[in-house]
Formats: C-alpha cells, sequence, structure tokens
C-alpha cells in the first residue's frame, strides 16, 4: 500500500509526487498522458526562460522518480473507499492502494464525483466544475483531496505546481504528526 498516490502527472499531480517521495513517503504517481500542460508554450514558470509543455511535464515525472515515486502510465478508471485507505483500478485492470489519494486530474472530474467526492461551479473561464476543497486542499472524502486545477485554483501551471506541493505538505505532515519543511542547501 502506497502511502500516497497522485492521480493526473501535470504540474500539480507531479509537484505533489516530487514533495510526498522527497519526504520518504511511497508515493505513486498515475499518468494518462492526456494533460492539457503537454499542448501549452511556457515562457512564465518562474526558473525556466521558457519550455514546451511535453518537456516540462517530462521534467516533473523524472524529478518525482528520481526522488522514489513509482510513475505508472493508464487512466484512473474507479477510486473507492478500502477497509484501510483507498483501491484506484486503472482501464487496463491494474489496482493500487493507498491511504491518501491526491486528485490532480486537470479539468476532469468524473472519477472524483463517482468517489462521493463533493464538486462545484468552477470560476476559471472554460472551467464548468471543479472539486469542492478546503484551504489545505481536503475534500468531503476523508483521505481524498485534490489540487491544481480541478481544485478550482488557476489554469496557470506554475498556480498548480504551487498547489500540489502545497496539498502533498500538508499530506505530510498530517502523516508526521508535525508541520513538514523542506529546504535544500547549496552543496
Amino acid at each position: 500500500m502506497y502511502e500516497i498516490a497522485v492521480i493526473g502527472a501535470g504540474p500539480a499531480g507531479a509537484s505533489a509526487a516530487l514533495f510526498a517521495a522527497k519526504a520518504g513517503k511511497s508515493t505513486l504517481l498515475i499518468d494518462n498522458d492526456k494533460g492539457m500542460t503537454r499542448r501549452g508554450w511556457y515562457e512564465n514558470y518562474y526558473g525556466i526562460a521558457e519550455i514546451g509543455g511535453p518537456e516540462l511535464v517530462e521534467t516533473g515525472h523524472k524529478q518525482a522518480v528520481k526522488f522514489g515515486a513509482t510513475l505508472v502510465e493508464g487512466q484512473a478508471v474507479s477510486l473507492a473507499k478500502a477497509a484501510e485507505g483507498f483501491v484506484i483500478e486503472t482501464e487496463n485492470g491494474d489496482s493500487y492502494e493507498a491511504k491518501h489519494v491526491i486528485l490532480a486530474t486537470g479539468v476532469l472530474t468524473d472519477l472524483a464525483a463517482a468517489a462521493g467526492v463533493e464538486t462545484k461551479d468552477g470560476t476559471e473561464p472554460r472551467i464548468k466544475t471543479v472539486v469542492a476543497v478546503t484551504p489545505e486542499g481536503k475534500t468531503n472524502v476523508e483521505g481524498i483531496w485534490a489540487a491544481g486545477t480541478v481544485a478550482g485554483v488557476s489554469v496557470h501551471a506554475i498556480i498548480t505546481a504551487g498547489d500540489g506541493a502545497k496539498v502533498a505538505i500538508n499530506i505530510i505532515s498530517e502523516l508526521n504528526g508535525a508541520r513538514y519543511v523542506d529546504h535544500d542547501l547549496l552543496k
């Protein structure tokens, strides 16, 4: 069983996964290879002069894997409560168990709704429905969190990445029983 599973591997999901894995939490990152980030060109992403969407997504995946996250390619089609945590099933019949789940599914809310997660109207242009979350990223279903566009934050990749990190830090803090902070130092 993974401590944290992230469904969606764009900036929000990959950022959440890299923070979770770097904190030593067993982390699963599920990517359906359909995210809107892949179609973009970015010149407004802090620390990067310019980058194409496919390269940005691939870099995020590499960072998460570098710190120990397991990256799985596939479409999550089912998210259900289990005795301890949740079971996630993918379109090819694989299943994974996790104590906490972060939904980072961009504009897609169908998986969340099917799992009993409350949704609400979106406020961003062209984003009709989002998951209802607390400021920490919690949903109405204990153990299911949401980050990024699906959680109602701005669709800008830099903002969704930060939201993914925030949600992961909140879960890590909850698992550790104390506020988690991750600062790297120059070598």
